[in-house]
């Protein structure tokens, strides 16, 4: 009887299936989909915990993707991963460690008292889309205003704002991921895969022609600016930096500005 009863208080790791540690000694891992939650030994316990399960045990296992804010690699293939990472809404992932820092930034920003930098709503702008989402508003100064335009007369519109990811700063891409509502409330539409032509001006009163297009995936279009190598070398664009587009009136010139990241510290 005794033995019996050692046997059926043996517990095995759901990883490893180690059965030789004290069940005491087990912690909860990941929650399954029964709604428990997988019990790990100490050592895989200890790898959870870290955030190091996924490099050790699925290094070569499919589903891995970069941040699209800092770049690290989240492994996004298994069940062990489902709190690491956010989807975008444009396509790719965010981990939950950069989703936080955008949230903070975005706090701070909007607790600023400086009185120059404010934010433009372009939900104003939707024209029947759905609103441009709360991270992608526009913070600009009056000083960034005044330097796009030369005519005073003009009227300069912010229409949203994105922090280049690694993947936007890639030179061997040269390509920059359009959110996808800031591209159908202010990008001219496509009807074709190939899309079209599309000139925009820095800041600096340099007019750039770049190719405009969208890809499907899983249904939903993906938004891109390609060929812009020359401009990304101009610019010195690094991840982290954030470019800004505004509309100019009259004449409904797109004009894209970059502030460094240093800058937005």
């Amino acid at each position: 009887m005794a033995a019996s009863s050692s046997s059926s208080s043996r517990m095995s790791c759901f990883q490893c299936q180690d059965s030789t540690s004290n069940p005491a000694n087990f912690r909860n891992g990941w929650r399954l989909r029964s709604g428990e939650f997988a019990q790990l030994c100490p050592r895989c316990a200890c790898l959870y915990d870290d955030g190091r399960f996924c490099e050790t045990f699925h290094s070569n296992d499919d589903g891995w993707r970069d941040c699209g804010s800092c770049g690290k690699l989240v492994h996004c293939g298994c069940i062990v991963s489902f709190g690491t990472h956010l989807l975008l809404d444009f396509g790719g992932v965010i981990c939950m460690e950069c989703s936080r820092l955008n949230f903070l930034l975005a706090r701070k920003q909007c607790l600023s008292l400086e009185p120059e930098v404010r934010a433009r709503d372009p939900r104003r702008e939707s024209s029947g889309h759905a609103p441009v989402e709360a991270q992608y508003w526009p913070w600009v100064t009056d000083s960034e205003l005044q330097k796009i335009s030369r005519n005073p007369k003009a009227t300069i519109t912010p229409l949203f704002e994105k922090v280049l990811s690694a993947t936007d700063a890639d030179l061997k891409l040269a390509r920059l991921i359009i959110p996808k509502r800031c591209a159908e409330n202010f990008f001219p539409d496509i009807s074709g895969l190939h899309g079209l032509r599309i000139k925009i001006q820095d800041i600096d009163g340099n007019e750039w022609e770049f190719h405009y297009r969208y890809w499907l995936d899983g249904g939903s279009r993906i938004y891109v600016l390609e060929g812009l190598r020359d401009y990304m070398i101009s610019k010195k664009c690094q991840s982290g930096d954030t470019v800004t587009f505004y509309r100019v009136e009259p004449g409904g010139k797109v004009v894209m500005g970059l502030r460094k990241q240093l800058q937005r510290i």
